[in-house]
């Protein structure tokens, strides 16, 4: 019965129940784009490319490990845990050795890969098609085949793949520049090769075996080995065969889809970081969305307080109330959930796009969509309508009924005392939060808890809105008093109808302080690492490259005029599990053009076997200047160092510095990726010197800095984007909000006319309760994103000044302001149409 009357009151009031579908179909479409992106990270495919000729690859270990073991009531309880490396683990050639041979194997073919970036080609290398190097023995891997001219067989000779000569307007006997690992080298293009398969995403090209060697700069070493069965041959009899062999070694054996992610470690890596966005934007969008529904089921209930009110006093008992909301909810909940997840697909795809586009994610990891996420929305809306049904129907379904028909007509002058003891309690969680927030100095712990924060605090807003409603119209009384009647009706209808205002003032409150935690949050941290970094920058010119970096040989050929040299090599690093930014840094001279505030050690005993730390790295881990430290290098290499210093710039030099030609041996790209130069001579002087790198740009110190902030804008760029998402759902909420609350009040400004209020004094009343609204949202959103930021600004930067830009912050506000008088002047121009009369004298 309940099911059929809950049909008939959604088919009756459909413009009732719009509101809350579209709050509840956008939550759907938010939680399954999320969802998209989850399950991207999670089953996204990494198609093989370079190894698709070879079904089986041996791949070195691209993680650390750490096993725990516990004992509690005499059961011992072990726990693994592993985090990839930054960098690629290389394998020990001799391990080809051991599979030459075994059964049903044909070949082996071990394989280099290294950076190889062609110069002086415009635009021939794609963005998405990056250039690796490597040996011609290994073509085969793919397989690649000579179209024209003949394979390399000097050391200066060099194979390129198809595509890359097509767009390069290459040609066998053509001259080719190409920036590896090494100094730039010219090559003889000695043959055009094309894949027998699709090879989409890199750009390939091969040297002799020799000079492959050389450029990989790992010798006795190789980045993977493929295997080649006999035709016929048992693929898993084979592979179990090869791991068999390799059994006591540290060497991965994969085939199928486990070669993709050997040979796309940056696609491998990106599955971590995508199911980190994924759940921080749908763990985020979730919370944001409970709020927002619920507040628009708040607004639905209190627009049918009479009719809830009149079933009460004709014998509905509470039990039938709840149902009956409750499976409206459900009703409106399915159709949005529904339409929500259908929108949701195309917008996780676009999301997705974007992703690759700002290089967040690289397209090597295929966007993977399944029924899971629209299942997951669906469910996820079902039950927020339920849940919000319930929580707006907890007071009319409980009160007696002519206490329901009094409410009905005359709003309540205090609140619930369990909604305000319930506000001040998640009050004080907020202020907790933000308490522990000041704590964190690490940026992955403390971002979730920024956000988290934000929807607390308007949590806690949204239950004491009615008190607060009511204090600001308090303060407001004599301004709104001095505007005339509008104002003066305007303050009447705070006062008396709060609790329908603070559903308008919770959406505003979130979508300000929202808005503005991320706009400043990356600001705040990047401004500050960069003033460290500026502080600790002594050097006279910086170096930097527009290619993949600053070679050795440009370093060494300013040495050889005196200058002092600082080469710079960044990296990642881990202690245990646990990931620290690191550099390398030359030692020789190093105070003349770096000065990271040493407090306690010295860098001038820096070298291979000793690491400079800085406070914060020290703290974590407890070290100071004498201590060892155990580590793991960017390319799996276990090391163990003595401190020789602690410095208190890490924000803008990193956690951990090393001597450069250690960190050097480690990293995928041992270029330099600045270089600082320390001398006498003018600009053009060593412009002259570093002629032969015309890659090389020569900068002062201010110039360098702003480089600097045009890549940490790019990289903010992914968290607006992340975060936007949510904040176009906020703004959408708080249009729709304002539109249910004056698209209720159809009556009331009927009774207004008729009492000879004009058509501009309501409109100008209505104005003036917006920008009330407003006002205090202002407010309250900005001292949310203030109390959040500065601490935030603290436990990041130690300085509780936050760092926000004015004109940003004002645009913020106009943009609400302009979004709250639009979606009031609207709905209240059409609640004015109807002649007053009509509307006085019709049924409710």
């Amino acid at each position: 019965m309940m099911l059929r009357y809950a049909l008939k009151t959604v088919r009756a009031r459909k413009g009732g129940f719009l509101g809350a579908f579209v709050a509840l179909m956008c939550a759907a479409a938010l939680i399954t784009a999320c969802g998209t992106l989850l399950e991207t990270g999670l089953r996204g495919t990494i198609r093989t490319e370079r190894y698709a000729a070879a079904p089986i690859v041996v791949s070195a270990d691209q993680n650390v490990h750490r096993t725990t073991v516990k004992h509690k009531n005499g059961k011992s309880k072990v726990k693994h845990k592993a985090k990839p490396i930054a960098e690629r683990a290389w394998l020990a050639d001799d391990l080809a050795t051991r599979l030459r041979g075994l059964p049903g194997v044909r070949r082996v073919l071990p394989e280099l890969t290294f950076l190889a970036q062609p110069l002086a080609t415009g635009s021939a290398v794609e963005k998405d098609r990056p250039a690796y190097g490597h040996a011609w023995d290994s073509a085969a891997l793919t397989p690649y085949r000579l179209t024209a001219g003949s394979a390399p067989a000097v050391d200066t000779d060099l194979v390129v793949d198809r595509h890359f000569a097509g767009r390069a307007h290459l040609k066998p006997g053509d001259r080719l520049t190409v920036q590896s690992t090494q100094s730039p080298r010219t090559y003889r293009v000695s043959g055009i090769a094309a894949p027998a398969s699709d090879v989409s995403h890199q750009t390939s090209l091969f040297f002799s075996t020799a000079e492959a060697t050389r450029l990989a700069a790992h010798p006795g070493q190789v980045s993977a080995i493929g295997v080649l069965p006999d035709r016929g041959a048992d693929v898993r009899a084979v592979e179990r065969a090869v791991a068999e062999a390799l059994n006591g070694t540290t060497a991965q054996v994969g085939s199928g889809d486990e070669r993709g992610p050997v040979e796309f470690l940056d696609a491998a890596a990106a599955r971590v970081r995508l199911v980190s966005m994924g759940g921080a934007m749908g763990g985020t969008s979730l919370l944001v969305a409970v709020l927002v529904v619920v507040g628009t089921f708040v607004l639905s209930v209190q627009q049918r307080h009479r009719e809830l009110a009149l079933l009460r006093a004709i014998a509905a008992t509470q039990g039938q109330i709840r149902r009956l909301l409750g499976r409206e909810a459900l009703i409106v909940g399915a159709a949005a959930g529904v339409s929500g997840a259908l929108v949701g697909l195309p917008l996780g795809s676009w999301l997705y796009s974007r992703f690759v586009a700002l290089g967040a994610v690289p397209s090597t990891l295929q966007h993977t969509v399944s029924v899971f996420p629209l299942f997951a929305a669906v469910g996820a809306t079902l039950f927020g309508a339920w849940a919000a049904a319930r929580i707006s129907s907890r007071r009319v379904a409980r009160i007696r009924p002519a206490e329901a028909l009094a409410e009905a007509r005359i709003e309540r002058t205090r609140p619930a005392r369990g909604r305000v003891l319930a506000g001040l309690v998640i009050l004080a969680g907020g202020a907790v939060l933000v308490a522990v927030l000041s704590t964190l100095r690490t940026e992955p712990a403390s971002t979730p808890v920024t956000f988290l924060a934000v929807v607390v605090l308007a949590t806690a807003v949204a239950l004491l809105g009615p008190l607060l409603v009511r204090a600001a119209a308090a303060v407001l009384a004599g301004p709104l008093r001095r505007s005339g009647p509008a104002g003066r009706l305007a303050r009447a209808n705070l006062r008396g109808n709060a609790a329908r205002m603070a559903s308008v003032v919770t959406p505003l409150t979130l979508l300000i302080g929202m808005t503005c935690t991320v706009l400043f949050v990356q600001p705040t941290l990047g401004n500050a690492a960069r003033a460290q970094a500026r502080d600790g920058i002594r050097a006279d010119w910086v170096l930097a490259a527009q290619g993949p970096g600053v070679p050795a040989a440009a370093a060494r050929a300013l040495r050889a005029h005196h200058d002092v040299v600082t080469e710079v090599v960044r990296t990642t690093v881990r202690v245990g599990l646990d990931k620290y930014a690191a550099q390398g840094v030359t030692p020789a001279g190093l105070s003349r053009t770096w000065d990271p505030d040493v407090t306690a050690g010295t860098l001038n005993d820096l070298d291979t076997g000793t690491v400079a730390v800085s406070e914060l790295a020290a703290d974590q881990l407890r070290l100071k200047p004498g201590d060892r430290l155990r580590l793991t290098l960017g390319d799996g290499t276990p090391v163990r160092l003595t401190v020789a210093a602690v410095y208190a710039r890490g924000l803008g030099f990193g956690d951990l510095t090393f001597a450069h030609d250690l960190v050097a041996r480690h990293v995928d790209n041992p270029l330099a990726t600045s270089v600082l130069v320390g001398t006498a001579r003018t600009q053009t002087q060593l412009a002259t010197t570093l002629r032969e790198f015309p890659a090389v740009r020569v900068l002062a110190p201010a110039a360098a800095d702003s480089v600097q902030a045009e890549r940490q804008q790019a990289n903010a760029e992914v968290n607006y984007l992340a975060m936007g998402l949510v904040l176009a759902f906020t703004a959408i909420a708080v249009v729709n909000t304002l539109a249910m609350s004056v698209a209720e009040r159809v009556r009331e400004f009927a009774m207004l006319r008729l009492a000879g209020a004009t058509r501009r004094q309501v409109l100008r009343m209505l104005r003036t309760e917006a920008l009330s609204v407003l006002l205090l949202a202002t407010a309250l959103g900005s001292g949310i994103a203030l109390a959040v930021l500065a601490a935030f600004s603290v436990g990041m930067t130690g300085s509780a000044a936050p760092s926000v830009t004015p004109l940003v912050y004002l645009t913020v506000v106009a943009v609400a302001g302009l979004l709250a008088l639009v979606a009031t002047a609207l709905p209240g121009r059409v609640a004015l149409r109807p002649r007053p009369v009509l509307v006085a004298t019709a049924k409710e």
